[in-house]
């Protein structure tokens, strides 16, 4: 297989070891991802049946509930990571199947349980009712992108988490923020002492760049355009977003690349929401294309810095190791500002 072009910049070419099927997860999305294959290639076919029966895709399916949920029922948002909303991020961000009957029957159970009716999700109950002051850009753009991303765009329930989101961003004229949370428009959040978050606005854009661009209103373009307005009024690589309570530092997690990834953005993931809402040529990101080469080993490999160890139904990688996944992610990137006629 000849070096592709994107990969110049590694000290080694990835692809090789990404595609090998013992990992059978990581070869599915190298496949359609790097080498750019349909979903009906016979090779990304069998990829994708594999890696629903192997780790770490299985043992997360092993642990649901008939009833569709993961370690107990109601909203799901506790405790991370093995509940029913943190599940489905994460089964969607390793490439799982949206059409396996499993997935679908825990898409439904979250729809049913985690939505404030008319608006976004939310967190938890209070009183025995799903409450407004527990939405978050965080939350809403992760969970935007898992369902957008395992086939339920159409349902009504996401069509108005996505309206949420649009006019949570945009501050459209009649919405109403919630107390705490989302107490404002341009991202604020409570949890960052009202300002903008950084985190919060990556978790957004991945959820509204998961919408087909064809089908994206000009409103949704306009919040797109908002967040990455945000997300590149510094230089992604030093993660300076405003900081609430006085903090002077980012934090640290910023740093630390990662999969699976939560409610915490690392740079790469900034980066991979610039490039999925079309601005991969922008040269605003080539200080972070800098450091982001600055990670990766002697093999052109990436590191797993948090690697949320016994955290979750199943591990996906060791820590402090050599990750395919994290390569994964690397190359997504690469790929994406090589092509767009950037480094």
């Amino acid at each position: 297989m000849d070096r592709p072009a994107w990969s110049v910049g590694l000290h080694a070419d990835p692809l090789p070891w990404l595609l090998d099927r013992a990992a059978p997860a990581v070869r599915h999305r190298a496949l359609v991802d790097l080498l750019g294959r349909s979903p009906d290639d016979p090779d990304v076919v069998e990829a994708r049946a594999a890696a629903m029966e192997a780790p770490p895709i299985a043992p997360i399916l092993a642990a649901q509930d008939p009833e569709g949920w993961w370690h107990a029922p109601g909203p799901g948002y506790g405790p991370k990571y093995r509940s029913t909303v943190w599940s489905l991020i994460f089964l969607e961000q390793l490439g799982a199947d949206g059409s396996d009957a499993r997935i679908r029957n825990g898409c439904a159970y979250l729809l049913d349980h985690a939505t404030v009716p008319g608006q976004s999700f939310a967190i938890g109950y209070r009183e025995g009712r799903l409450q407004p002051a527990y939405q978050l850009h965080c939350l809403n753009g992760n969970l935007l992108r898992a369902l957008v991303g395992l086939g339920w765009g159409d349902d009504p329930r996401v069509r108005d988490a996505i309206a949420w989101e649009v006019a949570a961003i945009l501050g459209t004229e009649g919405h109403r923020y919630a107390k705490s949370g989302t107490p404002g428009p341009g991202f604020a959040c409570a949890v960052n002492g009202a300002l903008p978050c950084g985190w919060g606005a990556a978790k957004a854009v991945l959820g509204l760049a998961r919408i087909p661009a064809v089908e994206r209103t000009p409103e949704v373009e306009r919040a797109l355009g908002a967040a990455i307005d945000l997300l590149l009024s510094v230089d992604p690589s030093t993660a300076m977003y405003p900081m609430g309570w006085g903090n002077q530092k980012p934090n640290g997690s910023w740093f630390k690349l990662a999969v699976p990834l939560g409610y915490v953005a690392d740079v790469l993931q900034v980066m991979e929401a610039v490039c999925e809402a079309g601005g991969a040529g922008d040269p605003r990101l080539t200080q972070a294309v800098d450091w982001l080469l600055g990670q990766q080993d002697a093999d052109g490999r990436f590191v797993n810095r948090y690697a949320y160890v016994s955290k979750m139904a199943a591990n996906i990688d060791r820590q402090g190791q050599p990750s395919r996944w994290v390569t994964l992610r690397a190359c997504r990137v690469l790929r994406a500002v090589h092509e767009a006629g950037g480094r």
